[in-house]
């Protein structure tokens, strides 16, 4: 669906409840379920959610009973101790304080977040480590081409790795590159082995 984010001109979702509970995407003209709506918000998609019969703005509620649903599920974030020092304010004279001080940690505690996920990310793109990987995978990967290509091995492993042999002499031609390949088999399988392990020393340092 083409999902409407804060500050859409076209304005938020509208979200139909009806009296059998059901809810009904007015943009999708379609049924959908808490989860989704649940979906919806950490998307960060704006909705508003319209009582069916009376009009009335019901997010609240909505949003209420999302919350009550994930901590049912079994994924508790609101620890006891919080649940009932934030019952214990309603009530309270400073209970109508309450809504935009919560309102402000949240937001402060979100900008922190993503100001700590990029100084990870950019520690991790500066890191000097994973760039010396890189530039020396490419440097070894380079070297054994070249190697191979220079080497009287090189052409033996390249049959060895064609077994079709596409491109090569006739099968009468070739019985002394054969018998070779034969000869060579086990410096081959060590070569592998080698280069298999040097490659996972060099994955290591790019993690």
């Amino acid at each position: 669906m083409n999902k409407t984010k804060k500050g859409d001109p076209d304005g938020p979702i509208i979200i139909k409840k009806y009296a059998n509970r059901r809810l009904y995407n007015t943009q999708t003209s379609n049924y959908i379920t808490l989860d989704f709506l649940a979906e919806l918000t950490r998307d960060d998609v704006d909705f508003v959610v319209i009582d069916a019969k009376s009009g009335d703005d019901i997010t609240h509620n909505v949003l209420t009973q999302i919350i009550v649903d994930e901590e049912s599920s079994g994924q508790n974030m609101l620890p006891v101790n919080f649940l009932r020092q934030l019952i214990s304010m309603y009530g309270n004279s400073m209970q109508s304080l309450m809504p935009s001080y919560l309102e402000a940690s949240m937001e402060n505690f979100r900008k922190n977040q993503k100001q700590f996920q990029e100084a990870v990310e950019g520690a991790l793109n500066k890191n000097p480590l994973g760039q010396m990987a890189v530039k020396n995978q490419k440097q070894f990967q380079e070297a054994i081409e070249n190697a191979l290509k220079s080497s009287p091995l090189g052409s033996v492993v390249e049959k060895a790795l064609n077994p079709l042999g596409l491109g090569a002499k006739a099968a009468s031609e070739d019985d002394s590159d054969e018998d070779e390949i034969s000869a060579k088999d086990d410096e081959i399988r060590e070569l592998k082995k080698q280069l298999a392990e040097i490659q996972s020393k060099i994955d290591k340092l790019g993690d």
